[in-house]
């Protein structure tokens, strides 16, 4: 029998199917017929020739190609780089890579087998032996799998010259524009099938201006062929990469049994990607002074090996070492250049993050920390240090510490948005963050989530109760503190008994100081508190360093009993804090108590019935088969009235809506 069709064709669908008047709309004929099918097509046109021209080096312009299979590569320690088979209709080729950024699109199946997509950006990068493998910087799907259904048309595998195989020629270039609409002409034996239907998908047009990479003018005025950072890899013996410098290490020097040397280590990015460039010795002489943060150089001639993730955050699975022929050159044209990139995980992930991990983060510096000197027991060293207490939209706050420079010349007095990238997860007290002389800490950064966050904590966040993930460092008293409670919501809700202490922080006053016993002697050195013994004559012993000094030091511990509307509770405070509230340091007071019992008593009653902030931990402790709740003070700081009050009112707001 004979199909014949009306006025127009069904094809909603996107693909051709069998069937007996489907196809037909309600003007059709409705001839019936045995069942007759035809071949499925998707609409979607893949670019026919674009991987032939890709191979032999021409510039192919956002290609469409399907997706035939995806395969996963372990990479030991880094993650999986995946596979890809594509098919342009005609030929299909193995020999395609995805860029690590862009396997988050095959884990979150978005990237299956079958599916059409666009190649938007690709870099097609040749091995030491000749072969070529294109690297997929960035792609868009423009057809899942499940809408297309199946692999269209029936590719042959492309065979690349020099593999001892003849290669396939190249298909003439079907025009790309879609041909006017006609009257049906008759095809096979059949009447009114449009005469584009049966046809093959058309394809790009595809130039010859050039290769995958960028040639341009160095200093000297030779021109260089220069690739991108992500098509990088060690069997490649010739390159130039140009690239932006975000980090700069300072000179560090070592000591072993294999003699000793020097190292200073750079962090550099381009349009494509970041990558670790490390130089010893001989290169820290020649290149350390000429490298500047945030300058463009071309580099050429360096080692690449597999990178070592555990002390780097730079998301490249390679890492540059400088030899004797490596080459760095200033470069002027750096506009396009990026700078730093970062991939930002939110404060309130953290908690989910493994111990040690390298996170890039970003919040607002609710409050920071004086900076205070700690020394170094490896080194015997000197280092500043300064904790901050950032957030984000999460409304969860975690501290981090600078070291070094960043703590002497930090200034968080304006709350300025922080941006750094590579700061180690620690899970002491909870969880914070350490920033490493490799790390990048930027003030304010000129991106857009820099102006987002900046916009929201102006709006709102400022005024928002945070809930803290580092346990024992809240933020101070510019509004910073974490887990608000009363002292009566402290006993109602048994804060410390659980297995872990819990930290709260609340506004209170001082009633009564226990001042007995407040002071004791201990030995005079540096690290050591321990209480010393008086040898009569002259000398006290230190039973834990196991000397004798003609000296002793006073440290405060002091008991207090604070007070809030609803409750009071005594607390322990120990030297730093009970010299801040007492508003005079141990030595001072330990030659009063000794010369002026008056001034000694005077000192106390001034400090009585002052309110503070306080930052406190609870833990039930038992002594003696006797178990009590021990509060110790962690931080006291002068009550910020004006942050206090908006505090206030945003929970009266709070409130009011509940009873509504």
């Amino acid at each position: 029998g004979v199909l014949r069709f009306g006025a127009r064709l069904e094809r909603d669908c996107g693909i051709y199917e069998a069937c007996n008047t489907a196809f037909c709309s309600s003007q059709c004929l409705k001839e019936t017929v045995p069942f007759f099918s035809f071949p499925r097509m998707a609409l979607s046109r893949l670019s026919e020739g674009a991987i032939a021209s890709m191979m032999v080096g021409e510039t192919v312009s956002k290609p469409i190609l399907q997706v035939i299979n995806i395969r996963a590569i372990s990479t030991g320690n880094g993650p999986p780089r995946y596979r890809l088979l594509m098919s342009d209709g005609l030929n299909t080729l193995s020999s395609f890579m995805l860029a690590t950024q862009l396997n988050s699109v095959v884990e979150e199946e978005r990237l299956k087998t079958n599916c059409i997509c666009q190649l938007n950006r690709s870099i097609v990068n040749t091995l030491k032996d000749g072969r070529r493998v294109i690297i997929v910087m960035d792609l868009e799907v423009l057809k899942s799998a499940e809408m297309v259904g199946g692999k269209i048309g029936n590719p042959v595998p492309f065979n690349e010259v020099g593999q001892g195989q003849q290669q396939q020629p190249l298909p003439p270039v079907v025009p790309a524009a879609n041909p006017p609409a006609s009257r049906p002409s008759q095809q096979n034996g059949l009447s009114g099938a449009p005469a584009t239907a049966m046809a093959r998908a058309p394809s790009k047009s595809f130039g010859k201006t050039g290769g995958s990479d960028s040639i341009l003018s160095t200093p000297g005025g030779s021109q260089t062929r220069v690739v991108p950072i992500a098509s990088l890899n060690p069997y490649q013996s010739k390159w130039t990469i140009r690239a932006r410098v975000t980090n700069k290490s300072q000179i560090r020097t070592w000591s072993n049994s294999r003699g000793e040397g020097k190292l200073f280590s750079i962090e550099l990015v381009d349009e494509s990607g970041e990558i670790r460039a490390t130089g010893f010795n001989e290169q820290v002489d020649k290149f350390f002074s000429l490298i500047e943060v945030n300058k463009v150089y071309f580099f050429s001639k360096g080692t690449l090996k597999i990178a070592n993730k555990q002390y780097t955050a730079v998301k490249n699975d390679y890492e540059m070492t400088f030899t004797n022929e490596t080459s760095v050159v200033p470069c002027e044209d750096s506009a396009d250049v990026p700078t730093v990139q970062f991939d930002f995980v939110s404060i309130g992930d953290l908690e989910n993050k493994d111990k040690d991990t390298l996170v890039d983060i970003i919040g607002v510096c609710k409050s920071y920390e004086d900076v205070s000197k700690i020394i170094v027991k490896s080194t015997n060293r000197e280092v500043s240090k300064r904790n901050i207490h950032l957030m984000d939209m999460s409304g969860k706050m975690v501290t981090a510490t600078l070291w070094g420079e960043d703590a002497d010349k930090f200034d968080g007095s304006r709350k300025p948005v922080i941006a750094i990238k590579g700061a180690r997860l620690s899970d002491f007290g909870g969880r914070s963050l350490s920033v490493l002389s490799s790390s990048t800490v930027m003030l304010n950064p000129d991106i857009p989530k820099s102006f987002q966050l900046r916009a929201w904590f102006d709006s709102e966040g400022q005024v928002m109760e945070a809930s803290s993930i580092s346990e024992g460092r809240g933020g101070g008293g510019s509004g910073g503190n974490t887990n608000w409670k009363t002292l009566r919501e402290v006993k109602s809700e048994s804060l410390g008994h659980g297995d872990k202490a819990d930290y709260f922080t609340s506004v209170a006053t001082i009633v009564y100081f226990r001042k007995e016993n407040c002071l004791y002697q201990a030995c005079p050195t540096q690290d050591c508190n321990k209480k010393v013994i008086d040898q009569q004559n002259g000398l006290y012993r230190c039973e834990k360093c196991n000397s004798e000094f003609p000296n002793f030091k006073y440290r405060l511990i002091l008991l207090a009993n604070i007070a809030d509307f609803g409750s009071n509770q005594w607390v322990t405070c120990f030297q730093e804090v009970a010299e801040t509230i007492l508003g005079q340091n141990a030595n001072y007071l330990g030659e009063l108590k000794d010369k002026n019992e008056q001034a000694f008593e005077e000192v106390f009653h001034n400090a009585n019935f002052c309110t503070y902030i306080f930052r406190i931990r609870v833990k039930l402790e038992t002594y003696n088969d006797e178990s009590r709740i021990k509060a110790t003070v962690m931080e006291a700081k002068p009550v910020d009235y004006k942050d206090y009050a908006r505090r206030l009112i945003m929970n009266i707001r709070k409130l009011a809506v509940h009873l509504a």
